[in-house]
């Protein structure tokens, strides 16, 4: 389990200040399986850090669920687009598995970056971190065979194979169940 201040450790040096702030307005959240923290039409006011657990970011495209991100432990989860642009969501957001979290609203956020100039820095990092991976989730999406994006998804995050159901795998990959499954028997 990562805790959130080693996380941030790993990223930028942390004055005691920020993490004496930090301490003070995040507040700690469990969720159960199959428990939803945030559903399409509302707004994302917290940023989560899941520190033990999984999970899912999904639309709907028709009657079709499309998952659009998995989380694990260690990792940052939001509706980002909701969470920044303060709008109603597109997506919903469910544990896969019982999830522990802290969560940091939006508004102490902002504070933060008002008050204590090394959180905006801290925030930078994380964000360019999150666009590069958002990026390079796109561009596989577009160049990638189903192959090689299921063997970058092995190589980059072998947990998320073995944790996450078999369905949302294939729909975070953008393929369905029965692909991957011909594809997980060619190993």
């Amino acid at each position: 389990m990562t805790s959130f201040l080693e996380y941030l450790r790993s990223v930028i040096p942390v004055s005691a200040r920020l993490e004496q702030e930090l301490g003070r307005v995040t507040k700690r959240r469990s969720a159960g399986k199959g428990q939803y923290l945030l559903r399409v039409g509302e707004r994302c006011n917290e940023l989560c850090f899941v520190e033990k657990g999984l999970l899912r970011g999904y639309y709907m495209e028709g009657e079709r669920e499309v998952t659009n991100w998995l989380a694990l432990d260690g990792e940052f989860a939001a509706s980002f687009y909701s969470f920044v642009a303060r709008v109603p969501s597109v997506e919903s957001i469910e544990a896969l598995e019982p999830t522990e979290m802290l969560l940091l609203p939006y508004d102490e956020l902002q504070r933060l970056y008002k008050d204590l100039p090394e959180t905006e820095r801290l925030g930078r990092v994380i964000t360019e971190n999150y666009y590069v991976k958002l990026e390079g989730r796109l561009l596989g999406l577009q160049f990638k065979t189903v192959r090689e994006r299921y063997d970058q998804l092995l190589a980059n995050n072998p947990m998320l194979v073995q944790r996450a159901p078999l369905g949302y795998i294939a729909s975070y990959l953008g393929i369905t169940q029965e692909t991957l499954s011909r594809i997980r028997g060619q190993y």
